[in-house]
């Protein structure tokens, strides 16, 4: 019995080290700064002053949080925490894009993720991120509507610090 139980226990301790170890691998984790100048947003009054992102391994999941000046000089910040399995996940705080709510993010290969944003239930907008191959620079272009319901688009380009 104490055997199968050993077993069983060093099995859980491989599985969560090896879910642990696969959040850490991630290119994305680390801080990032919005490069205003290189990024573009339609319309352009809704450019923000400045972001930074900063994602981190939390288990098996990753954590992102925001932290905005936004094209009017008010301060926000948001968060959301996510596995890449293409479920929905609470989106907290102010100033999240397209007013969303709720972020799916799925992985679409070694260097690229795709997500889905919704508002009340339903979808309002789409990304997708390309990591660069030196993993110093992420661009992250986006199509959606904003809480008025006029369309917004960006390419947003986020240097790694």
């Amino acid at each position: 019995m104490k055997r199968i139980a050993l077993v069983l226990l060093a099995a859980v301790v491989c599985l969560t080290a090896s879910a642990m170890s696969r959040a850490e691998d991630n290119p994305l984790i680390g801080k990032w700064k919005l490069n205003v100048e290189k990024s573009k947003f339609t319309p352009a009054s809704v450019t923000p002053k400045s972001q930074t992102r900063t994602v981190e391994a939390d288990g098996d999941s990753v954590k992102y949080s925001f932290e905005v000046v936004s094209a009017d000089g008010k301060s926000g910040s948001y968060g959301f925490t996510v596995k890449y399995d293409g479920k929905f996940y609470a989106i907290t705080g102010t100033g999240a894009p397209y007013g969303a709510d709720e972020i799916s993010i799925k992985k679409a290969t070694s260097h690229s993720y795709n997500a889905i944003l919704k508002r009340g239930g339903k979808q309002v907008a789409t990304s997708h991120l390309v990591l660069s191959k030196d993993g110093k620079t992420a661009t992250l272009t986006g199509k959606g509507t904003d809480t008025s319901g006029k369309p917004v688009s960006s390419t947003s380009i986020y240097d790694k610090e």
